[in-house]
């Protein structure tokens, strides 16, 4: 685990770790626990749903892991985790009034999904109204739903070139990232302070530009040449990457600025807003 933090709910901290490797948080289950039950002893709380869970036959339990963890006498012991998933289903689970808006979330989440998977119009939908809450511009949204679609259409070109989803596409990704950005997605994110935040969620309109002309520019190159092997499909990647790369060199020659940058596109819709609304008031 590359990062721990304590994380405060109602006063209260909730142990945390985030595993680089994986990209994912963890989370201390009976600090959830303690918060949520307000029980007087939640190690014996979560013995006793631990035991329950596991007479239900779920695999929930099984996919909790254990992470040594610093406790309040300061020593570390190990203690139970689980990633946002599995802990969200152990809060389903816990009979407490403050575990209900967790519940009702995840009911609403469920039936947004059943909705999208019926008319697919309503994730775009909703995506469009999410990312106007956020402060984007409608500028950016724009670039950022065709970015999207530039994506599926390289996954689609991946898919029908025999590449497997998972560590093949992660993969090419990276080189593309790695020839046009200079950097793999994860050092990317890096860069930017990010964790389990979309990368493409906080790239300036210049960065995404670029990252669809590469992306785009491998689809076309793919379509044309047809790859048959990996190799032969990270060789389409880079080259693909390359063309975005040179375009953003020249950028920066153009201007003196680097395009890559470590604020993230929100930033920057923040700013305008805000200079906007100055300008109003003057």
């Amino acid at each position: 685990m590359a990062d721990k933090n304590i994380r405060l709910f109602e006063n209260k901290r909730i142990r945390t770790a985030w595993d680089e490797e994986k990209q994912e948080w963890y989370f201390s289950v009976v600090d959830v626990i303690g918060v949520l039950s307000d029980s007087p002893n939640p190690n014996n709380y979560w013995k006793v749903l631990k035991n329950r869970l596991n007479k239900e036959g779920g695999q929930l339990v099984t996919n909790c892991n254990q992470l040594k963890m610093q406790s309040s006498d300061g020593k570390y012991y190990k203690t139970d985790v689980a990633d946002t998933k599995h802990l969200l289903r152990i809060i389903q689970s816990i009979p407490s009034p403050k575990a209900e808006p967790f519940k009702l979330w995840l009911a609403t989440v469920g039936a947004e999904r059943i909705d999208e998977t019926i008319d697919p119009e309503i994730a775009i939908d909703r995506a469009l109204a999410t990312y106007l809450r956020k402060g984007y511009s409608r500028e950016w949204i724009n670039q950022r739903l065709q970015a999207i679609q530039v994506r599926k259409e390289l996954a689609d070109e991946w898919r029908d070139r025999g590449v497997k989803q998972g560590a093949e596409y992660a993969i090419l990704t990276d080189e593309i990232s790695k020839s046009w950005a200079g950097m793999t997605t994860r050092q990317y994110k890096n860069f930017k302070g990010l964790t389990k935040e979309a990368l493409r969620d906080n790239m300036t309109t210049l960065e995404l530009v670029l990252n669809m002309l590469a992306e785009a520019t491998t689809t076309t190159i793919s379509k044309k040449e047809k790859p048959q092997t990996f190799e032969e499909n990270k060789d389409v990647a880079k080259r693909g990457g390359r063309v975005a790369g040179n375009a953003r060199k020249e950028i920066e020659e153009q201007t003196g600025e680097p395009v890559i940058t470590s604020k993230k596109a929100v930033d920057f819709s923040r700013i305008i807003t805000g200079a906007l609304e100055n300008k109003d008031e003057t």
